[in-house]
């Protein structure tokens, strides 16, 4: 089963018309192909579009887009602290979580366990490759990758694992810097739209580091659906921290958006 989305030119635009089409096949697809020509661009019906979404989310207590975006690369962190000084700011307040279950990508990028108490940093291993790549005569174009997915920690888990398995780079001569992400499974109304985003943002601040542009953005999804939400408690059991929608409204949600009805889209 194959589902190729035709090319979009940003992520709002790529995100409308991948969840158009997993709602008019059921739902739910497999292998779900989204290629993003220009993931860092974001035009003024893109922003209507984020907002729309965005608004839906909070109204309902789930993650903001903001969120999700940063669990792929700590935006703000970076835009306050450079780029010297973000990486231990953010493994600094992952540490004090409490919970260190959903969000952890970055944190993976960064410090990847390997032997014993030893870690490695794969975002830095990967610019520093890149550059040198790049100051050199013979550039290979193809070989800078990192994966999300840990055999130890989330093979044997059917709930609350990773979604992000795999990002693989690649230098192209005339487009710069393009990424293909692997998502084992994807919920387009809670997490899609920002995940796009968040991958946007790390290509961004990859291609900053090396001195390249940033070129598109593919996205596989091995599982696609329009999901829905039960309500669920909030970390200390007390009260509602997402109060849940159904498919109708999800479905409705996108129809919205897609036509710029919603009233997000308006203000």
């Amino acid at each position: 089963m194959l589902h190729p989305i035709p090319s979009a030119k940003t992520c709002a635009a790529a995100w409308i018309a991948a969840a158009q089409h997993v709602v008019s096949v059921g739902d739910e697809a497999y292998n779900v192909v989204v290629d993003i020509d220009d993931p860092i661009q974001h035009t003024p019906r893109d922003k209507a579009v984020i907002m729309g979404l965005d608004g839906f989310l909070r109204e309902r207590g789930a993650y903001p887009i903001a969120t999700v975006a940063n669990t792929i690369f700590p935006q703000d962190l970076y835009r306050r602290h450079g780029a010297k000084k973000f990486r231990a700011e953010y493994l600094r307040g992952y540490d004090s979580l409490r919970k260190k279950g959903w969000g952890r990508y970055f944190e993976r990028m960064v410090r990847w366990p390997t032997d014993g108490d030893a870690t490695t940093d794969q975002l830095h291993d990967v610019i520093k490759r890149l550059s040198t790549q790049l100051s050199s005569n013979q550039t290979f174009r193809n070989v800078y990758e990192m994966t999300l997915f840990d055999p130890a920690r989330d093979a044997t888990r059917n709930r609350n694992r990773q979604c992000l398995s795999f990002l693989s780079f690649k230098l192209h001569h005339d487009r710069g810097l393009m990424l293909t992400a692997i998502y084992r499974n994807h919920h387009y109304i809670a997490r899609a739209l920002g995940n796009f985003i968040g991958l946007g943002n790390l290509m961004a601040y990859i291609a900053e580091q090396v001195g390249t542009t940033v070129g598109p953005l593919t996205c596989v999804s091995t599982h696609a659906e329009i999901d829905s939400a039960t309500a669920q408690p909030d970390e200390d059991g007390n009260g509602t921290a997402c109060r849940g929608w159904t498919i109708t409204e999800a479905r409705d949600l996108i129809a919205e958006l897609a036509a710029g009805r919603a009233a997000a889209v308006n203000t």
